[in-house]
């Protein structure tokens, strides 16, 4: 499935919890990268600080600048969150404000990275928190190179208008770099207004709605015991279905002889 980006609208909240959720119930190998250039927050909240020494995409970042050794250093700067199985991986994000100014000018290089751990033995898709596009430097490679991005936003009015901003905003970076169309979807959390008015009032298909689930965000947050019959972890587990297919859809379409392309749409 190679890279799924989910960035979040601002104000809107949501979108590491969904990512997590998603990275706990998938049926796939599977690594989390935390490319949120404001910062992670899983191995502080979810994992409780409890590792053996700094690690995660910023000292990544510090190694591929000074050695070039992407390829070597990446397995060793990932957390298996149901070890020993190594089936799914996070990759930390920053941590240090100073980090964030060398992941920067790598967000290309990990976008062509993470689109070939697809094709290793063995293979991982690569879900990424891209957190909110209203920072000073976006990772915008990685949401160009996905083979789906999720828009995470509440369906309520207030967040709607800055969803709907930030949906314009990723249609114009598309079309400027003649993204192929077809992976841009609404992920909506909580409740509120229903998919087809979200849908019909910002011009774009939900592929999915997580309930309202406080005590499993609140355990995906802090930490604690996850449970997959909360309703949270189900509806992630079932996005898994929608995720895919869309995937396969745009593959397939994408695959088509030069002289039955259509125009661009996002």
């Amino acid at each position: 499935m190679a890279i799924i980006a989910l960035v979040a609208a601002k104000g809107s909240p949501g979108v590491t919890t969904a990512a997590l959720a998603c990275t706990l119930t998938w049926h796939h190998r599977v690594v989390l990268a935390e490319c949120d250039p404001a910062g992670g927050s899983i191995l502080a909240g979810y994992l409780g600080g409890a590792l053996d020494g700094p690690r995660g995409i910023g000292e990544l970042a510090v190694g591929e600048l000074r050695d070039g050794n992407l390829e070597e250093a990446f397995w060793s700067q990932l957390v298996d969150l149901d070890a020993p199985k190594r089936e799914r991986l996070l990759l930390p994000g920053v941590v240090d404000p100073v980090q964030a100014g060398s992941v920067t000018p790598l967000w290309q290089r990990f976008a062509d990275f993470f689109v070939e751990l697809e094709k290793g033995q063995p293979a991982y898709d690569v879900i990424v928190d891209c957190g909110r596009l209203q920072v000073v430097a976006p990772p915008w490679p990685l949401l160009r190179a996905a083979s789906v991005v999720l828009v995470v936003t509440s369906a309520h009015l207030p967040h709607l208008s800055s969803a709907r901003a930030t949906v314009n905003a990723i249609e114009r970076d598309f079309a400027d770099h003649r993204v192929p169309a077809g992976s841009l979807r609404l992920l909506l959390v909580g409740d509120g207004h229903g998919r087809g008015e979200v849908s019909k009032a910002l011009g774009l298909p939900v592929i999915a709605q997580l309930p309202h689930d406080p005590r499993t965000a609140e355990v995906l947050s802090h930490g604690g015991t996850v449970r997959g019959g909360r309703p949270l972890m189900r509806a992630a587990d079932s996005l898994e279905v929608p995720v895919r297919t869309l995937m396969d859809r745009r593959r397939a379409r994408l695959s088509w002889p030069s002289s039955q392309e259509v125009p661009h749409a996002v």
